[in-house]
């Protein structure tokens, strides 16, 4: 599907009001999205496992504007007036206007709340980004008399992927791809797909605890990090191994293989902080507590044999991957040996999730 197919076809209903809201979840890529090619066009395939606990819930109240007047946004975050977000809005909205231009005939009240700390590297303009655009989705739908799922979600991707790339994953459940690839037929650079063929169930189930090691902002945004790969002498290497790597991991997934899947979701975050330590101006996300957590989970695995991994996002925070069959034992080790290492000793138990839900008003 092109992008002209995402063009808006005109308006068959006209509501003077309108209001929607989604819950969407974050995110975690295994493979990882890391450098791009235009505008929000990734250089590599990713995959990602979608999360549960870890979501926005966005809603968006729609008010005809009057002829002459100008258009208002006002956005609200976690109950307050938050101007920084809003402008983030209009951008987007300003973004997608071409696929959407009947958000200009409308005054926008956006309020919006995380259940996970802002900016700490657990993707919330992944989560926050596919929230806001199903709920205009929502009022796309209802302008045009109605879609049929796939194109409505193929579209919300679409849309999230302009506002962020890593939201394009967030619209589906479980294991999501994104980006051209050959092993993976139906998959595009303008908008992420669900992987469901030959998944096997242990991956269904999967968990993932959040490690809070560093609550505050990242001291570089993830915008920035993408472009660092522009001028990086081992850009084009690391987008080669992207791809072997998605390769091995369709077979990995297919398999029900946890130590193969484990030992490639860890070689990638090393790969991504690597890249990042490696390039012309040269930056760290990972924090002392990121070193000793990952270096306690390796000497956990090796002494007791349990299937436990670890993955990064472009942050501080540490995922902590394993199957449901050792849940326990791991808490347990999380409990007793890492929490240490979390600020305020915080971490968010989370596990694979279905994807975004609509929510009643």
């Amino acid at each position: 599907m092109e992008t002209p197919d995402f063009v808006f076809k005109g308006i068959q209903n006209s509501p003077e009001h309108v209001k929607t809201a989604w819950q969407s979840p974050s995110n975690i890529a295994i493979v990882k999205y890391w450098g791009k090619i235009g505008d929000q066009i990734p250089a590599n395939a990713s995959l990602s496992l979608t999360l549960d606990a870890c979501h926005t819930r966005t809603e968006v109240s729609c008010r005809k504007r009057e002829s002459g007047e100008k258009q208002q946004i006002n956005f609200f975050f976690e109950g307050k007036e938050a101007p920084e977000f809003g402008q983030k809005s209009f951008s987007f909205i300003q973004k997608i206007r071409g696929f959407q231009p009947f958000l200009q005939d409308y005054h926008l009240t956006i309020k919006t709340e995380n259940s996970f700390p802002h900016s700490s590297g657990i993707a919330s303009s992944a989560s926050g980004m596919s929230a806001l655009a199903l709920c205009f989705m929502s009022l796309e739908d209802e302008l045009a008399g109605g879609y049929d799922d796939e194109f409505f979600f193929r579209k919300a991707s679409f849309l999230a992927r302009i506002g962020s790339g890593s939201a394009s994953r967030s619209i589906y459940g479980k294991t999501t791809v994104w980006g051209e690839h050959h092993d993976f037929i139906q998959s595009s650079n303008l908008y992420a797909v669900p992987h469901r063929e030959n998944v096997h169930p242990v991956f269904d189930s999967f968990n993932d605890v959040i490690l809070l090691i560093h609550e505050g902002s990242k001291s570089i945004s993830s915008t920035a990090g993408h472009a660092a790969l522009n001028h990086h002498p081992f850009a084009e290497s690391r987008y080669r191994e992207a791809g072997v790597n998605m390769g091995l991991l369709k077979n990995i997934l297919a398999a029900g293989d946890v130590a193969a899947f484990g030992e490639l979701a860890e070689r990638e975050a090393l790969m991504l902080h690597a890249l990042m330590m490696a390039g012309p101006q040269p930056f760290i996300l990972m924090k002392p507590n990121t070193l000793a957590v990952i270096t306690a989970v390796q000497e956990f695995r090796k002494q007791t044999q349990t299937p436990v991994y670890f993955t990064l996002d472009a942050g501080a925070n540490v995922h902590i991957l394993f199957p449901d069959e050792v849940r326990e034992k791991v808490l347990n080790f999380i409990e007793g040996e890492l929490v240490v290492y979390c600020e305020n000793k915080q971490y968010i138990c989370d596990r694979v999730g279905n994807g975004p839900v609509k929510q009643q008003l």
